[in-house]
């Protein structure tokens, strides 16, 4: 289940062993709206080496501004609290996960 991050917690948020993608999102945007069914299956499938964090852009502006979004959807990768790749737009659950693989 993917966690939710604020202005407040995101920091705490990335602290994590494992792949952190935070999905940049917002209930308006219909491309977030499909993403996040194919992320939570992955999220499910790589149980144990991936975190989802949530990160609605209307909530969260402080962080959207911090990493610069300005298109969503965007995934930010993580690993060792530092941003390894990025992804911006809708994709298909495959390429997402080879994208994911990838940098596991």
């Amino acid at each position: 289940m993917a966690k939710v991050a604020t202005n407040t917690n995101f920091d705490e948020l990335l602290q994590d062993d494992k792949l952190v993608i935070v999905d940049f999102w917002a209930a308006w945007c219909g491309p977030c709206r499909m993403l996040t069914p194919v992320l939570d299956d992955i999220e499910e499938e790589l149980s144990g080496k991936i975190s989802v964090i949530k990160c609605n852009v209307d909530d969260a502006d402080e962080i959207a501004s911090r990493f610069r979004i300005m298109s969503i959807p965007t995934l930010l990768f993580f690993k060792g609290g530092e941003v390894v790749d990025k992804t911006v737009g809708a994709m298909p659950r495959n390429i997402l996960l080879d994208k994911i693989n990838s940098i596991l």
